[in-house]
């Protein structure tokens, strides 16, 4: 069975770049359908502005969303794939965490950084796909301040975006906390999945506005 893919990125050679990165990562058949534009990523999707986009049974299985074109138009489309059931992934020449963590907050499962070498790339694509999303300091802590009003975190969770926040890599938290660092990742995809569901699209757009001034 192949595999869909829409990729979202204006400019032309970075689309065949991430293409290139796509087919190395998988060894399923892919089916790409690449987008240079909001408009033309709404008509692959079948919905239109401020429509919430949702999968038919043949539906993408993978999103790669631009967050550099015009207008914030990549976070506006992140919004209203809130509730598609793909795995949506950020792509972005930006890796502080006021450019990403607006992504975030519209629903991304990760990000990867178009600037990073073509192995690498592969290799963190990998890594989202599995449910290994990657989290910097710098966005741990963002994250810890984003969900303390909440107070949603299990305690576990809280423990793991603490460690994470002061720059302990997977395997030393697992070894730290006891556990196995299969669950640490599962702690993190959880804290992603919350930080969607805890913010509205509307406040990650907000977010992106604001970082952009």
């Amino acid at each position: 069975m192949s595999i869909r893919v829409l990729i979202v990125e204006d400019n032309a050679v970075a689309r065949s770049f991430l293409t290139r990165v796509v087919r190395e990562s998988f060894s399923d058949e892919i089916r790409f359908s690449e987008a240079s534009d909001l408009d033309s990523a709404r008509q692959w999707l079948g919905i239109g502005p401020g429509e919430q986009a949702h999968a038919p049974a043949d539906g993408f299985r993978l999103i790669l969303c631009d967050l550099e074109q015009p207008d914030k138009a990549g976070l506006e489309l992140l919004a209203q794939l809130a509730d598609y059931p793909a795995i949506k992934i950020a792509t972005t020449l930006h890796s502080d965490d006021e450019h990403l963590f607006p992504a975030l907050l519209c629903g991304a499962n990760g990000y990867l950084l178009k600037e990073d070498r073509f192995e690498v790339l592969v290799e963190e694509l990998q890594r989202i796909v599995r449910g290994q999303p990657p989290l910097s300091p710098a966005m741990a802590r963002r994250m810890l301040g984003q969900f303390r009003p909440h107070d949603s975190l299990s305690t576990q969770e809280n423990e793991v975006l603490t460690y994470l926040s002061k720059g302990f890599t997977i395997k030393e938290i697992a070894r730290l906390m006891g556990i196995k660092w299969q669950a640490v990742n599962d702690h993190v995809r959880m804290v992603y999945r919350k930080l969607a569901l805890a913010s509205s699209p509307e406040e990650g757009l907000q977010v992106g506005r604001q970082t952009a001034v």
